[in-house]
């Protein structure tokens, strides 16, 4: 029996919102693939070993072009913090001692700031509305971050920043899925590492004569009381219209105590109607007898 050949079908392809979300997941798999490049072949790299190792070579490169020096720190610090690399506390150090506290706080922010974006703009085009939808409703800490970003989001990013317990990575991506603008993301971002920036940039500038003597730099010189001490001041600033936003919003919530209802008036009581003349009751006694 003869068969009559199936016409050939055209091969599937994806729908629409298939390929749009391909679209939308491609920069975030980028910086995924890049972190794992990343890590297994710069992991050893990016260390203060490895600054303190190749010192003079990277002077002698910062004295021949210091132009091409400087924009080549800036990228690699956006691809260290772009693709959360283990080594951002190592080019924040590079940078202090290649360029000294000026401009190489700068570049450091800049660098830091551009990163910091990439990874946020790709998380929130990936991930974002299907990842805060799913953290909105199991709770916990990032419902608590939704919250607070909710209430005031200027303040409570820049806390998030000026705080040092809160992981960088962490105040990279949690923004990028509860509807941040760019806009504020980048700015605060910006003024909330520059304390920090400039502290680490600082201990780099000075490494120098620390490698003259063969000692390490103290990396915990954030947590002493002359530097936590202002970045404890700038948290509570910033933390401050938060506290205020609150207590306005109790105290515009306590009902107000109930009015005492008014007395009814009593109603007056009817006139009594006019009296009248009452007709004269016949006299029934009987007359006299005469």
């Amino acid at each position: 029996m003869n068969r009559s050949a199936d016409p050939q079908r055209p091969p599937p392809t994806a729908t629409p919102g298939a390929r749009a979300r391909l679209r939308r997941a491609a920069p975030l798999a980028a910086l995924l693939a890049g972190a794992a490049i990343g890590t297994f072949l710069l992991g050893d790299m990016l260390s203060f070993s490895a600054l303190r190792d190749n010192r003079e070579g990277l002077l002698a490169w910062r004295d021949a072009n210091f132009a091409v020096a400087a924009l080549g720190y800036v990228a690699a610090y956006v691809a260290v913090v772009a693709f959360s690399l283990p080594g951002a506390l190592a080019m924040t150090l590079a940078g202090g001692f290649l360029f000294g506290l000026w401009p190489g706080g700068l570049l450091t922010l800049v660098g830091a700031t551009l990163g910091a974006t990439a990874i946020f703009t790709a998380a929130r085009s990936g991930l974002g509305d299907r990842l805060a939808a799913r953290m909105d409703a199991s709770g916990g800490t990032m419902a608590r971050i939704k919250r607070g970003i909710e209430a005031n989001q200027v303040s409570f990013l820049l806390l998030m920043r000026l705080t040092p317990a809160v992981p960088f990575f962490v105040a990279n991506l949690a923004p990028a899925f509860f509807g941040v603008p760019l806009r504020v993301y980048a700015l605060t971002t910006f003024f909330g590492i520059m304390p920090g920036t400039l502290v680490y940039t600082w201990v780099g500038a000075g490494l120098g004569e620390v490698f003259a003597r063969g000692e390490d730099p103290d990396l915990g010189i954030i947590f002493s009381p002359q530097v936590l001490g202002p970045l404890l001041g700038l948290c509570a600033l910033a933390v401050l219209p938060i506290v205020l936003r609150a207590i306005r919003g109790r105290a515009g919530d306590t009902p107000d105590a109930p009015a005492t209802p008014a007395t009814p008036a009593t109603p007056d009581a009817p006139d009594a109607p006019a009296t009248r003349n009452a007709p004269a009751m016949p006299d029934d006694t009987p007359p006299a007898p005469r």
